[in-house]
């Protein structure tokens, strides 16, 4: 199978996933297999939600819109032209997948795939439903895919790579387990907000999207932000109220009165408006339903800050001169180039032999 020919199966698979949206759902029978697919895949949509009480459908149908405007034969050819895939010596490279939020392994399946490699799959409990559907789309429509993919419950045997997300805690398991063979083992991190006092409220506003989506699980939502001294959180708040349907959802109200309630019996100093609490704390990790804010003295002084703590953050949301920096609200828009971790997953399996 050529790179072309996995080109084209993913990006039809796009075309599948783009019938699929939060302004509702819409058949379109020029796309392929859609007879056998539609139904079923709005089937599976909604067990993957009472699989997780985490995924809503609003969050379920917004992994896949994503995933659909990523799919197109133009972005993926842009994103694999600068690596030499046309003579990959077939390997088989063991995934073992994060179940956070929706479709969270689906940038490695796609790359091994896209690579030329075989895929060996482990899911997570919280996140086994979409994919396998997904992969069985993409082999109706390149039947040769089918002895390419593999989803096993199992210990894995006879791999040749792997690639591993987890905990600070399971890596160290990876690394003893996989670590005689070529390996990306993915530790924990977290996402931060730089905030200087003069941003829009658009800007604000747009930051709740980092923070809110996903209930802020993902490596990728804003758990932390960072401030100046005397910062004015007067405009912050505003900002942040157009979020507070958030409350609907029991499990995140759950979290956010027993969170508060261990604050207040530590007699911690909060900042909260009913829906998200504030706490001044070194850590990036903060818990569902709380922010982490921290202050700095200048930009330079920050600077050094976040260079030095680099591997514990994923990305870096803001509006100034630091060159990580992404813009407000685009933490879960990532392209196909932004890897996890900041290593390049493409670079890595294409060295493989």
């Amino acid at each position: 199978m050529l790179l072309n020919d996995r080109i084209k199966a993913f990006s039809k698979l796009g075309k599948f996933l783009s019938q699929f949206k939060n302004t509702g759902y819409e058949k379109v029978n020029t796309i392929e297999y859609t007879d056998d697919f539609f139904d079923k895949m709005i089937q599976k949509m909604s067990t993957a939600v009472h699989y997780n009480g985490w995924f809503t459908e609003e969050n379920v149908i917004f992994s896949i819109q994503q995933w659909s405007n990523a799919l197109t034969e133009k972005n993926l050819i842009d994103w694999l032209s600068p690596y030499s895939l046309e003579k990959t010596q077939a390997k088989t490279i063991g995934i073992i997948m994060a179940g956070n939020i929706p479709l969270v392994g689906f940038h490695d399946f796609l790359s091994v795939l896209i690579s030329g490699h075989f895929v060996l799959i482990k899911q997570s409990s919280d996140d086994n439903q979409l994919l396998p559907f997904l992969a069985s789309y993409l082999i109706a429509i390149e039947p040769r895919f089918k002895n390419r993919i593999t989803f096993t419950s199992e210990r894995f045997k006879n791999f040749d790579a792997i690639i591993a997300t987890g905990s600070n805690n399971t890596s160290r398991y990876f690394e003893y387990y996989f670590g005689k063979v070529p390996n990306i083992i993915r530790k924990n991190r977290n996402s931060i907000a730089v905030l200087t006092g003069n941003e829009t409220t658009e800007q604000l506003e747009a930051l709740g999207e980092d923070i809110f989506r996903y209930y802020g699980l993902g490596c990728r939502s804003v758990s932390k932000i960072m401030i100046p001294k005397d910062y004015n959180f007067e405009s912050f708040f505003k900002a942040m109220y157009p979020y507070h349907d958030i409350m609907n959802s029991a499990k995140y109200a759950n979290n956010y009165d027993y969170n508060k309630a261990v604050y207040l019996m530590s007699n911690y100093k909060l900042l909260e408006n009913g829906f998200l609490i504030l706490k001044e704390d070194q850590s990036y990790a903060s818990p569902i339903a709380s922010l982490f804010y921290e202050t700095y003295d200048s930009i330079t002084t920050l600077s050094e800050k976040l260079e030095s703590d680099k591997e514990k953050i994923q990305c870096i949301v803001g509006d100034l001169f630091i060159p990580e920096c992404i813009e407000f609200g685009q933490t879960q828009n990532p392209q196909l180039s932004d890897y996890a971790d900041g290593i390049d997953i493409i670079k890595f399996l294409a060295k493989i032999n």
